[in-house]
């Protein structure tokens, strides 16, 4: 199996790819064609909350079942259910249902497939791959992801432009089927390691309560998932609010909100291949140093005048990101015990789930009343003095070095 790894690797990264390619097709053409039929924030809102939510909600019970049951049957499981209901959606609109509640609907449903998949996905990994090369890969799959949302939304407008809605919804359905047939019969896992030997010995209310439980007597998680969620609280300005940002201070031009966006996706391409080339020994050292760069970045974003500096500093933490994400994954999966790794990456999914909506509860309104450059500037010092903790928390220095579950298996 070890010497297949590679073979192994590629399939999978393939079959997630073209998954994800399908859900950010789809996932742009409903958010678009909301805003073009209603033109309606309070709609828009709505949609954020259907589409984000729900993952918030299935993610512990995804966690609990990505450690009970076999892996590689749960993420087909999530995949074959979004891909019927988006069948059933292409069938509803082929037949003159044009109905804003059905693509609400739509979105709900892909939100809570995310919330069984994401943990399943990420506990896979460490499973497939050899430990000294788990880095490498997490910093791999995050160029993909990002070339995915870079040429997702270019693609999904294009396709609008020339077929019907429901096309995008049949290519989801095309590129779910594939990625469902590549998992399924030629990605090979160790079947002592696709399924904990526990399975349906105990209640899932108590497999849940364990793994909050082993959350809570493992130190470093609690301090890891607690400053993960308030840097994603402080984060939410520099992710949504930068494009209300750009048009206030630099124009209204559309080729400025491309560029950003361009800037940032083409950043976390590099930033992932570079992560993989080198990063610090201690994974909480590179969190811990991107923080920081963020946060100095994100300040910056509120001192510029000028649009080239601001591009480039977006770009900049675009090649940032990934070096606190990709390093934060590599250690959760080389150190938590493998019986719980879905249950804590599951925790990480619902947080990441809530923290944004949350953040922008707060800044969003405030956005309104006080000028973006400020709230940049203040979360960025926020940022900045998060990242500081990770290099003085002995308790996370420690879990950076510390002897790794993954020998043992």
């Amino acid at each position: 199996m070890k010497n297949n790894w590679k073979k192994n690797t590629t399939l999978f990264l393939t079959s997630q790819t073209l998954s994800l390619f399908g859900t950010m097709l789809v996932q742009y053409a409903i958010m678009w064609h909301i805003v073009l039929e209603t033109q309606s924030g309070a709609m828009m809102t709505l949609y954020i909350l259907v589409a984000v939510l729900p993952t918030f909600f299935t993610s512990l019970l995804g966690g609990v079942w990505a450690d009970r049951y076999n892996k590689k049957h749960l993420i087909n499981l999530a995949d074959g259910s979004i891909a019927l209901v988006s069948l059933a959606i292409a069938i509803s609109l082929s037949a003159g249902m044009d109905s804003i509640i059905l693509l609400m609907v739509a979105a709900c449903v892909r939100a809570l497939g995310q919330g069984i998949q994401q943990p399943a996905v990420a506990s896979l990994i460490p499973f497939i791959v050899p430990e000294d090369k788990l880095l490498k890969i997490n910093g791999l799959n995050s160029s993909i992801q990002s070339g995915i949302f870079l040429l997702s939304p270019i693609a999904s407008a294009s396709l609008m432009s020339l077929a019907p809605l429901q096309t995008l919804f049949l290519i989801d359905v095309i590129t779910a089927s594939i990625a469902i047939v590549i998992l399924y019969y030629f990605v090979k896992v160790p079947k002592s390691n696709s399924q904990t030997e526990n399975i349906a010995t105990t209640s899932h209310f108590a497999e849940l309560k364990s793994g909050l439980n082993y959350i809570k007597s493992q130190r470093y998680l609690l301090v890891l998932i607690g400053l993960a969620a308030l840097f994603t609280i402080a984060m939410s300005p520099l992710s949504v609010m930068t494009p209300l940002q750009v048009t206030r201070n630099f124009g209204t031009e559309l080729w400025r909100l491309s560029a950003i966006e361009i800037a940032f996706a083409g950043g976390m391409m590099l930033g992932g291949i570079l992560v993989g080339i080198w990063s610090f020994r201690n994974r909480i050292y590179s969190i811990g140093a991107a923080s920081v760069a963020i946060g100095v970045l994100t300040i910056s974003f509120g001192l510029w005048t000028n649009f080239v500096p601001y591009l480039l500093c977006m770009a900049l933490c675009g090649i940032t990101l990934p070096y606190f994400s990709a390093p934060g994954m590599t250690l959760l999966q080389e150190k938590v015990e493998p019986n719980y790794m879905g249950r804590v990456l599951s925790v990480f999914t619902m947080l990441g789930s809530l923290a944004m909506p949350f953040g922008m509860l707060f800044f969003g309104p405030l956005g309104d009343i006080i000028n973006i450059n400020y709230i940049m500037i203040g979360t960025g010092i926020v940022m900045v003095f998060l990242g500081t903790l990770y290099f003085i928390n002995k308790t996370l220095k420690t879990a950076g070095i510390k002897r790794s579950f993954l020998n043992e298996l």
